[in-house]
């Protein structure tokens, strides 16, 4: 058993910074496999939208609770386990202010890594151009009325509304290139 009160002080500071920040990352960790770990909605006050919130930035998402506690996690169990390896406790301080940024920068590269991974799936007009596409309902000549062609983009068929400008009507079944989005909801084929 530790006599936690044969401790140092600073001993006793890593100890509490240790076992205070690894329970929030274990409540942080069990809520975000449940789906409510995220960090955005925290109001900061006159600091929010600050570095936190620049998009595309190196500091983007840096700045943040989940990484203080990450930091704190390094920070204080790097000096529970390398307190009596260090003489100079100013030394003991450095390595832990280190190892907590490397806990900082390992998990923001990880969550970086897990992010590519996620799969945007919404549909945008202009990704079928140049695509073939079936004629779903046959679209008349010369733009004057619509039919519906059937393209798939990403993996999913769309059927959407479509015009030509042929001199000839497309008949059902028909196969067209989609040359132009027209509209919202309207592609000019040929």
């Amino acid at each position: 058993m530790i006599d936690f009160s044969s401790f140092e002080p600073l001993q006793k500071f890593f100890w509490i910074v240790a076992c205070c920040a690894s329970l929030v990352f274990i409540i942080q960790t069990i809520m975000t496999f449940v789906g409510l770990g995220t960090d955005a909605d925290v109001d900061a006050g006159p600091m929010d939208g600050s570095v936190d919130s620049v998009e595309n930035g190196e500091l983007s998402g840096v700045f943040s609770f989940r990484n203080l506690i990450n930091f704190l996690l390094g920070y204080g169990w790097a000096g529970v386990l390398f307190f009596n390896s260090f003489e100079k406790r100013w030394l003991l301080q450095v390595v832990a202010i280190a190892v907590g940024l490397l806990f900082v920068l390992a998990f923001v590269f990880m969550f970086r890594q897990v992010m590519k991974l996620s799969h945007d799936g919404s549909f945008r007009m202009s990704e079928a151009v140049g695509l073939k596409a079936d004629v779903y309902l046959r679209i008349p000549a010369a733009r004057s009325g619509r039919g519906k062609v059937q393209v798939s983009v990403k993996g999913s068929v769309h059927e959407i509304d479509a015009m030509t400008d042929s001199e000839s009507e497309i008949p059902t079944g028909g196969q067209v290139e989609i040359v132009e989005v027209l509209g919202d909801d309207l592609l000019l084929v040929k």
